[in-house]
């Protein structure tokens, strides 16, 4: 059996990826539960992170935060691997592409309900407000502690991310070009001769 021993953020330390947000979530969790399932965020420094890193460096002086820094593609596969709970948080994403890798990974998802992520995630992932941390807090309680929710979101995190896929997308793709031509061909002032 594969232990999950960790909560994971993979995001660009920025503030449009809400990590102190974060940071302050978890620390509202019962300090046994953050022993045993310690944060562990993985990213390269962004812009306007001088807060960001403060309470990074905080979190990991009281014990319960891991921060790795930049990690290669190549290796992320075995961070997922790991993990009980993916969290994402953040305000604003153009798709939300660590989102979709930790659910092909077979990760419980909580992340935020905006932008992208309710579309990529449907309804497989607990979805907050990421202006609320208390709810953000308990959601993420809830994904490490909830053994049914836990065991029930794993398949439903792969077979939602098998929806996606480079494929589909280019075929997708065409396709709305495809209409927009369609569209727009008959609407076209063409130049004088």
């Amino acid at each position: 059996m594969r232990f999950r021993e960790y909560g994971l953020c993979v995001a660009t330390i920025e503030p449009r990826k809400n990590i102190v947000g974060l940071l302050a979530a978890y620390r509202l969790l019962p300090d046994t539960l953050r022993r045993r399932f310690p944060l562990v965020l993985v990213g390269d420094r962004g812009w306007h992170n001088e807060e960001i890193l403060g309470e990074i460096e905080r979190a990991m002086r009281d014990g319960w935060l891991r921060y790795l820094g930049y990690v290669s593609e190549g290796d992320l596969p075995l961070l997922f691997s790991g993990a009980r709970m993916f969290v994402f948080p953040s305000f604003y994403e153009g798709f939300g592409l660590p989102v979709l890798e930790a659910m092909a990974s077979g990760l419980p998802i909580v992340c935020s309900n905006r932008a992208s992520l309710p579309e990529v995630t449907s309804e497989v992932a607990l979805l907050v407000d990421p202006d609320d941390v208390v709810a953000l807090g308990s959601a993420i309680e809830r994904a490490l502690e909830d053994e049914q929710w836990n065991r029930d979101a794993r398949p439903a995190s792969i077979e939602r991310a098998s929806q996606f896929s480079w494929d589909t997308t280019a075929k997708r793709t065409v396709d709305v070009y495809r209409l927009a031509r369609t569209s727009f061909s008959g609407t076209v002032a063409r130049p004088a001769a």
